[in-house]
Formats: structure tokens, sequence, C-alpha cells
């Protein structure tokens, strides 16, 4: 082949996203948050992004927070102004799906492009320091006194703590219609609504509350996993009677209409950097646990989980 003609053809391959990582130049990926600073999805969109870079996949990442109405004004956002963009990536996860649901939305995430499902969280509920109340017991005995004056906070509407809430109100006989919850815009303002005592009790990730329990300034009385968290002495909901398992995973999309050559390589790129040492520090620090998986699997595993959250809001009273 003429050296010419190998150029560009070289050039063609390189446009089209199908060459393999070590021949391309690194990408500049732009990474779309579809929440304010603080939260889980902003503190995995730029781990990711430190793995990208250690990875040697991306040159530079750039970070675009957009909150709001569980992440659905973040997702607009991406799909109307991304398309085609080989680079472009988007965090997202069961807050999203849960948010579409109550919210019903002009977008649809399908009109992304799935890429890969990265880690799962179980939440952790926390009482502020200060507060009268000292367990989840208390909580509950309130709850059915009195369910408004139990003001739960945490995410959008339909994030996980609030369908935790709504569960563990059908399940200590409460109707869940019937709860008080507050929804915040970020992780950081439902931190700082926790702190200042204008919640009764706040829900999240447990990466999001860990160094403010660390610091004693929250007290843990439940996580909604179904056994307790490695090296965390927080009881379980279901240790205390109450019924309750829910967890909320993570993932990326790239953007809409690219092909399958370009998701291909965004997988790749993706997956590459999950094997960083930064990574995996990420997942240790955070408490996350490791739940890769990608490519067509991650979409049905989507659209399954679009359907099973569905049908437990609708049995918790919230759709």
């Amino acid at each position: 082949m003429r050296r010419d003609t190998f150029l560009k053809t070289l050039a063609a391959l390189a446009a089209a996203g199908a060459l393999p990582l070590p021949a391309r130049a690194a990408a500049n990926v732009k990474m779309m948050i579809p929440a304010n600073p603080g939260g889980g999805w902003d503190i995995t969109g730029r781990a990711l992004g430190k793995a990208l870079q250690e990875a040697k996949v991306a040159d530079n990442v750039s970070y675009d927070n957009k909150g709001g109405a569980a992440g659905a004004l973040g997702l607009a956002q991406f799909v109307n102004a991304s398309k085609g963009d080989p680079n472009a990536m988007m965090v997202m996860g069961a807050v999203m799906l849960g948010g579409i649901i109550t919210g019903k939305p002009p977008v649809s995430l399908t009109q992304a492009t799935p890429i890969a499902r990265l880690t799962s969280e179980y939440n952790v509920f926390v009482l502020p320091a200060n507060s009268p109340f000292k367990t989840m017991a208390d909580v509950v005995n309130q709850l059915k006194k009195d369910p408004g004056s139990v003001k739960w906070g945490g995410g959008s509407r339909g994030s996980t703590e609030h369908i935790a809430a709504a569960m563990i109100a059908r399940d200590v006989g409460v109707d869940p219609a019937k709860i008080n919850y507050v929804a915040f815009r970020g992780g950081g303002e439902a931190t700082a609504a926790i702190l200042g005592g204008n919640v009764t009790v706040g829900g999240s990730g447990y990466s999001e509350f860990a160094e403010f329990i660390a610091a004693g300034k929250m007290r843990p009385i439940g996580v909604t996993s179904g056994t307790r968290l490695k090296g965390i002495d927080v009881p379980t909901l279901k240790e205390q009677g109450i019924n309750v398992e829910i967890g909320n995973w993570r993932g990326v999309y790239g953007a809409p209409g690219i092909n399958d050559a370009q998701r291909k390589q965004l997988t790749d790129m993706v997956l590459a950097a999950l094997k960083t040492k930064s990574w995996q520090e990420s997942l240790e620090k955070n408490n996350w646990t490791p739940a890769v998986l990608a490519g067509p699997a991650f979409g049905k595993f989507v659209d399954d989980e679009f359907a099973s959250l569905r049908a437990t809001m609708v049995k918790s009273g919230m759709v």
C-alpha cells in the first residue's frame, strides 16, 4: 500500500473510532454529571475522569454539573447537545430511572447510548448529631404517631433513599403517601440540611456521609443492604425488623447517535479506566462494590431495572 493511501486509511479509521486504543490519540472527554457538586454522581464522574487519564485513554476530562429533576435536566442537555460526539459521557444510575418514572420528563434515556455499569452502593440513613432521636426505632415510633412530623431528606424524588423511606413506612404500617420527603438537587445540599438539623433523618450513599459520620457530626442508624457493609458497624434495616433492602447502582452512557465502533471504543476506554490504581482506591475509599457490566447486557439490565423499579414504586404508593 502506498504511504499516502495508508495515511488516508488510518485517518478514516481514527475518525470512525475504529482504531485500537494504543493506535489512537487520547481523547478529550466531556463528562456530563447530571447533579450538583458533592453527591454520588459527582464523586463517581470525577473518579472515573481521573482513572481515564491515569489509563492514558484521555488527555483531558472536562466536567459539566447540571443538577435537578433526578438527573433529567442533565439528561436533556446531554441528549440535545452531544449528538454524535464519540467523546461525550454521562454519569447515571438507579436514581435517574426513579426520577424518570415519577417526573415523566420530555427526554428519554433510550435516546442515549448505554456503555457500562460501574458500581453498586447501599444507602445509609443518618441523624444529625444533636437529634433527640438515637435509633431507627425512635424514628419509626415517631413516624407511626405523626408521619408528617418526620422529615426525610435526600436526593431527588424517585431516588433510592426516597424509595427506601416509602418502603420503610409501608413495612411498619404507615401510608407511604403520608411521608414528608424533602428532595434536594445534590448531595451537598442534602448534607447541609442534615448538619443544620433542617431534616429529621437523611439518606444517601454511604460515601457521601462517611467523613461526617467519622467526625461524629452524623449518627448512622441503618443501611439498606442485606448484610452489614464491610468494615462499617451499622445495623441493616432487616436486623432491626424492617424488611427493606435496596441498592443504588451507577453507570455511564455515551451520546446519542454514535456508531458501533465509537461505542466499543468508549466502552474499552471505560473498562481500561476501571483497572487503574486510582479507580481501585476510589472503590475502597467510598465503599463502592464493583458491579461492572458492559455492552448489550448493560442495556438489557437497565430495561429490566426500570420495570422492576417501577413495580416497587407502585407497590410503595409512589406512582
